[in-house]
């Protein structure tokens, strides 16, 4: 299949590049910069050198494909969508703008009223884990937030069964690359490099996607906080959940084995010895999984489960390039059997 990246110059553009190079049913036949038009892929992305001759072209010299890839800045998506919606029968969109079910969301999180609201039935929120049947004839998929697929990822099976309270507290603990590629003061490397920085202890514009794809019985209270730390990859969401249940590990582990049993990108880490008993971020850069593990507080019914994912991946391209293997109905890990780095 012929496929073109809309801002490809970007960290997840260069992720989505990287992986679709690499498909074997895939040809990447364009991809666009704004900034970078005309210039090398190779000198925004040099990993990809030897791999691609491609060069950076403009948005709006983009041709008709079979599918388009769409890493646009939010709130730039949504008002190019009637004419981007011309070139491709099959869109994965990984802005925010069409996530959202509810229209009022945006202008509560975003900050901007939502230009084509008509269009926000046409996408599939597009986390395979949960919405992999409706993904498999969608024609349009939103893609997830990082924080907030890691986040459902970690919670979707206490709350489709019910076994938990409806509110959650969240604490995401960010890599550099979740702020993009754009320098800023926040990003300079004396101001970036040692620090464990929270930048946003509460309104994380993620809780939006949360309380959406965790309503399984009722809304619930969600309470995210998010952390810059020393990493470039990687996102750690560790969550505080309260049972409702008397559960033991052993009936916790199950409800897990029966929701993410024959996933391919779910790993559950059920070690109780070494440095390895818990997810972290290192084990999964690069990679589209998603590592999940718990502990129950002994002393109360609070359950902490863990999540970590590589932002870009996960979080972003590889997520997509799943959606994407469902839709054409090849294997769920084509492109994507990267399996990470040790140590």
């Amino acid at each position: 299949m012929k496929v073109a990246i809309a801002g490809a110059s970007g960290y997840v553009g260069g992720e989505l590049l990287r992986i679709l190079l690499s498909h074997p049913e895939v040809e990447v036949v364009q991809v666009t910069s704004e900034s970078r038009a005309g210039k090398p892929v190779t000198r925004v992305h040099p990993n990809l050198r030897k791999r691609t001759t491609l060069k950076f072209s403009c948005l709006a010299d983009l041709k008709p494909c079979d599918a388009l890839f769409l890493a646009l800045p939010h709130n730039k998506t949504a008002s190019l969508m009637p004419a981007l919606k011309q070139l491709a029968p099959l869109i994965f969109d990984l802005s925010a703008d069409f996530r959202l079910k509810n229209i009022a969301d945006y202008q509560k999180w975003y900050g901007y009223t939502h230009p084509h609201p008509e269009l926000l039935t046409d996408f599939v929120y597009g986390i395979p884990e949960l919405h992999r049947e409706q993904i498999k004839t969608a024609s349009y998929v939103a893609g997830a937030g990082c924080l907030a697929t890691a986040t459902i990822l970690a919670l979707a099976p206490l709350f489709q069964n019910n076994v938990v309270e409806p509110m959650v507290i969240v604490e995401g603990k960010f890599g550099s690359s979740a702020g993009g590629n754009h320098p800023s003061l926040a990003s300079h490397h004396p101001e970036r490099s040692q620090v464990v920085r929270t930048y946003a202890p509460t309104g994380h514009r993620h809780t939006a996607e949360v309380v959406q794809e965790l309503s399984f019985h009722q809304v619930p209270q969600v309470h995210l906080t998010a952390t810059s730390v020393e990493l470039i990859r990687g996102i750690l969401a560790t969550c505080h959940v309260f049972l409702t249940q008397d559960l033991s590990d052993k009936d916790i582990w199950q409800i897990y084995r029966a929701s993410y049993g024959p996933e391919p990108f779910i790993r559950l880490v059920s070690e109780r010895q070494g440095i390895y008993r818990y997810p972290e971020p290192k084990l999964v850069a690069g990679t589209n999984y998603c590592d999940i593990g718990f502990e129950r507080d002994p002393n109360s019914n609070r359950l902490v489960i863990m999540s970590a994912i590589d932002n870009l991946v996960k979080g972003a391209a590889g997520n997509a390039v799943q959606a994407f293997n469902i839709r054409m109905g090849w294997p769920e890990t084509t492109g994507l059997e990267f399996c990470g780095l040790h140590p």
